[in-house]
């Protein structure tokens, strides 16, 4: 398999993340990135993969897929052990179901503040109403998030997708400057989560890639093992 990503890229870290808890073995391919005109010039396989032309992009063989909850469900249907989705019909309904809300909704807010980052270095004056908006959207959804969580050591009774996708947003949403609720059991399943050596390699790689971004990348391949 190969897979095109980027380390500051939230979605194709949430493929990352699963190919390690999965122990897939892939090739990576680094997709250039520019801090202030985004992912330009196109990759040309990504542009070719996907019309969208953003990452993920996984490939094995003569299939390719994008997005990563499409990327998600073919890892689990092809190693489905060990389960990063409930097996039971239900349970595997609510599981997808937080994912979505975790990309859709939960993200909502950190890319309108990705977004104002960028406007921001262009020079576009910024609107003030939207970090309150913002981090109110932030800590609404981490309220939710608490009382889906329960008593419950993660979202969907074991470990999952839904908590990786969630995860990262919150990591993401921290990084811009939001915060999160001082609720116990979500600080204890942050805990819990982010410990995870596949999580926690993850968000070291982010931090670092945030930390020492430079201009531009130029595409690199790596070996990834099982």
């Amino acid at each position: 398999m190969e897979l095109y990503s980027y380390s500051l890229s939230l979605f194709s870290a949430k493929v990352r993340i699963v190919l390690a808890e999965k122990q897939l073995g892939y090739v990576r391919h680094d997709v250039p990135f520019d801090p202030e005109r985004g992912y330009v010039p196109k990759h040309p396989q990504v542009a070719a993969l996907n019309p969208k032309q953003q990452v993920p992009v996984l490939t094995a063989g003569d299939l390719a897929l994008y997005d990563s909850t499409v990327i998600l469900e073919y890892l689990e249907d092809l190693a489905p052990d060990p389960p990063l989705y409930p097996r039971e019909p239900k349970a595997k309904a609510r599981c997808r179901l937080l994912e979505l809300e975790a990309d859709e909704v939960f993200f909502a807010p950190v890319a309108t503040l990705i977004r104002r980052r960028y406007a921001r270095a262009a020079g576009v004056p910024e609107d003030p109403q939207e970090l309150p908006q913002s981090a109110a959207a932030f800590a609404a959804h981490c309220e939710r998030l608490s009382g889906q969580l329960g008593d419950a050591e993660y979202l969907c009774g074991a470990f999952s997708v839904a908590d990786i996708s969630h995860l990262l947003v919150a990591c993401f949403g921290l990084g811009l400057g939001l915060a999160t609720p001082e609720l116990a059991n979500l600080n204890a399943w942050f805990a819990r989560v982010g410990s995870r050596p596949s999580v926690a390699h993850e968000i070291g790689v982010m931090t670092e890639a945030a930390r020492v971004l430079p201009p531009s990348q130029p595409a690199r391949e790596v070996q990834v093992s099982p």
